[in-house]
């Protein structure tokens, strides 16, 4: 009965020990919850033009209305959120120093086994004098990704890609790649 009751405890302790850390970092936990905003509001979109315009429809939305979905969860957040790629379509999506590091060990923590889905960092750093937030979060390849950024795209997608982004380098992925990762960064 005795023994019953310390696994109980330790168990407890375990518990309340990971709440306790997850509630240290409030920082981490807001940008979660924004990386997720994005994150799911993008996707919920995305999924809906291509269910009604197919890829090559859905390339002409995503130039549009995914640069305006950010703008709109960085008002609903208080975060600046976006998307950055070692493989960017977008030139305005190109990495920064800070995010390409980032990205790289995203690359090498999945070469050693992490799941893409999971791997995600943040932390604390001075930009221009001042303390800044900055928090990525990997954007694995899934299945609906492929139709525009997979290793054979059909020709008229390719045509309309080539059309809307000349400097595309955001094809070639496989599922589960690393497609990019949502990036947030706050002011102190």
């Amino acid at each position: 009965m005795r023994t019953k009751h310390l696994a109980l405890l330790a168990g407890l302790g375990l518990v309340l020990g990971a709440q306790y850390s997850l509630a240290a970092d409030p920082l981490l936990l807001e940008a979660r919850q924004s990386a997720k905003a994005l994150g799911g509001k993008l996707k919920g979109e995305v999924m809906k033009s291509m269910k009604a315009k197919g890829p090559v429809g859905t390339i002409d939305f995503c130039s549009k209305r995914a640069p305006k979905i950010a703008e709109e969860v960085s008002e609903q957040t208080g975060w600046q959120v976006g998307r950055t790629s070692l493989k960017y379509r977008n030139p305005g999506n190109k990495p920064d120093t800070w995010e390409l590091a980032v990205l790289e060990s995203f690359e090498q923590r999945k070469a050693a086994g992490e799941p893409a889905k999971t791997l995600e960092h943040g932390e604390v750093v001075a930009e221009n004098g001042k303390k800044v937030y900055r928090y990525m979060k990997a954007i694995p390849t899934g299945k609906p990704c492929l139709s525009c950024h997979g290793e054979k795209l059909k020709p008229e997608v390719a045509a309309a890609l080539d059309q809307l982004y000349p400097g595309d380098n955001a094809r070639g992925f496989k599922l589960g790649d690393i497609r990019g990762a949502f990036t947030l960064s706050k002011e102190l």
